[in-house]
């Protein structure tokens, strides 16, 4: 079942509510740089990077209560490339597994698309998480390799799986 969502762009007022589930275990242990974020971290992200254009971010707003349950973003934003990597979390543990993450991708996706002209969108997650796995297949992005040991943590080498879209893919699943 599809659950209806929105996103809304972020704005300096919503840096508490993402300063708290971005340090969330349940979020971060899903992160590659797992350090605190402080307000001052996410306030410098919000003007250096996402008011110049490099990211454009949003909240996901759920639509059966209007509550803002996670953040969808688009980094490194490269118009010359014409591309950009994905990122989200659900911040509400309440929404996840819920379709929340797909359908928020998909509205993430349009934009990258439609607004920003892109061609192409991509994003890293961690090997051992099939659940994110599956959100992003079900949101069109497709499997496009591994990269083992490609993060160290705390000691420990971690694969990477990249999965992209085209924007051509997108088109014809719509």
């Amino acid at each position: 079942m599809k659950h209806p969502v929105s996103i809304r762009p972020i704005t300096e007022a919503d840096t508490d509510k993402i300063v708290k589930w971005r340090n969330a275990p349940s979020v971060m242990e899903h992160f590659i740089y797992r350090t605190t974020l402080t307000r001052e971290d996410h306030l410098n992200w919000f003007h250096n990077r996402v008011q110049t254009g490099d990211v454009a971010q949003f909240m996901i707003i759920d639509d059966e209560t209007g509550e803002e349950v996670g953040s969808v973003y688009l980094r490194d934003i490269d118009p010359v490339n014409q591309k950009c990597e994905y990122g989200i979390f659900i911040g509400e543990e309440s929404c996840r597994g819920k379709g929340v993450g797909s359908a928020a991708a998909k509205l993430a996706l349009d934009y990258a698309f439609k607004e920003l002209k892109l061609n192409r969108v991509f994003l890293r997650v961690f090997a051992d998480n099939p659940r994110a796995i599956k959100s992003y297949e079900n949101a069109g992005f497709k499997y496009e390799g591994t990269f083992r040991d490609d993060v160290i943590i705390d000691g420990t080498g971690y694969d990477m799986v990249f999965m992209g879209i085209l924007k051509r893919e997108w088109e014809q699943g719509e």
